[in-house]
């Protein structure tokens, strides 16, 4: 077992240094994964990679009893935490509180920043519960590249595939999910 499955076992038995432990030691691929996936984002996004980190750490250990059965099962946890933060993030967003669909204009009025981004990714997470529902290895491809930003390589290691296994879901899964938003 690696070191990561070790610490996850700890944690899951209610170690209390376990947790910290874990966190030293995958924090650094964690950081890397949520600035990857902040770097797709819109340019005027207030969440920081850091923060997204700290906040799905916080999501998936903090729970009573957390359970992961190995590395890769915890790092689909963190890509589906990932997910619903900035899902939460985009919806908070487009609240009419928030400006909602409005474009914001530069008060040189030199650009817009449209909200585009934001809306795709609410479409994108609207269809994904169902591709789930009918293809599970493709949504946590998905899931792992979309919302982490995970290379080929590395999803396909996280779920235990080849990497060409994991490029023919994800072509399945961006068609399927673009046929589904297109009939939205």
């Amino acid at each position: 077992m690696s070191d990561a499955t070790v610490l996850l076992t700890a944690v899951e038995q209610g170690d209390p240094t376990a947790a910290e432990r874990l966190l030293t030691l995958l924090y650094d691929e964690l950081r890397r994964l949520a600035t990857s996936k902040m770097a797709q984002e819109a340019p005027n996004q207030t969440l920081q990679p850091t923060a997204l980190v700290h906040e799905a750490w916080l999501r998936l250990v903090a729970s009573k009893n957390p359970r992961f059965e190995n590395r890769a099962h915890f790092f689909s946890a963190a890509a589906e935490a990932m997910r619903r933060i900035l899902i939460d993030n985009a919806r908070r967003k487009l609240t009419r509180r928030h400006g909602g669909s409005l474009d914001r204009v530069d008060l040189d009025g030199q650009e817009i920043a449209a909200p585009a981004a934001d809306e795709q990714l609410l479409a994108v997470h609207e269809v994904l519960d169902n591709l789930a529902k009918e293809h599970p290895i493709q949504a946590e491809v998905v899931k792992l590249r979309y919302f982490v930003g995970m290379t080929n390589e590395e999803t396909a290691e996280a779920l235990g595939v080849s990497v060409a296994t994991v490029k023919n879901y994800w072509t399945f899964a961006r068609i399927w999910i673009f046929n589904e938003i297109k009939n939205l």
